[in-house]
């Protein structure tokens, strides 16, 4: 079994494109399993067999924790881009988070402030090595930015807890903000 090609495709199915599977998620992501294995075995012949027990194996051998299975539901965690609203509850955050970009991004965000983009929620890394990989992701010297969560929530700003060290948060306005580290 290619587990990575399975998450891949289970990725743009709960987190990008659910009606593209037939699906429908729920105020909070949700959609049944059986829906999902429904939507796989039409894709590919391989898959025609999946199981619920499939999907655990593949969410056991991943390195980071994008899925939730529940009472015979799943959803994805995080990194939502459909227009459809994933509600999340609000976690009061630690005291420092950490972001990581591209320089010529960190100098919009240091006088914009974090914006979710394409996405619905900004993404924070809850330690600066997590957000060094996460930047890589943009730039091979990324920078690292510092924000003052503590300080942003006092002042408004919901965070909501995911896994992985992973934070989210609707927006950041730029006075929470700081340059830690630049290549």
């Amino acid at each position: 079994m290619d587990y990575r090609k399975l998450s891949k495709t289970i990725s743009r199915a709960l987190r990008h494109a659910p009606a593209d599977f037939g699906l429908a998620l729920d105020e909070e992501g949700w959609t049944p399993v059986a829906d999902l294995l429904t939507a796989l075995a039409r894709m590919r012949h391989q898959w025609q067999h999946l199981t619920e027990a499939d999907l655990r194996a593949m969410m056991a051998q991943a390195a980071k924790q994008r899925y939730e299975l529940r009472d015979g539901r799943i959803r994805a965690l995080y990194g939502h881009s459909i227009s459809q609203r994933i509600q999340k509850e609000p976690t009061p955050p630690p005291a420092l988070l950490y972001h990581g970009t591209a320089p010529e991004t960190a100098v919009i965000i240091l006088r914009e402030g974090l914006k979710p983009m394409r996405r619905q929620y900004v993404h924070l890394s809850q330690d600066v090595e997590t957000a060094r990989i996460v930047g890589r992701r943009k730039a091979a010297h990324p920078v690292i930015l510092t924000l003052d969560a503590a300080a942003a929530a006092a002042g408004g700003v919901l965070f909501y807890r995911e896994n992985n060290g992973i934070w989210l948060a609707d927006f950041v306005p730029p006075d929470f903000i700081h340059l830690l580290s630049s290549p």
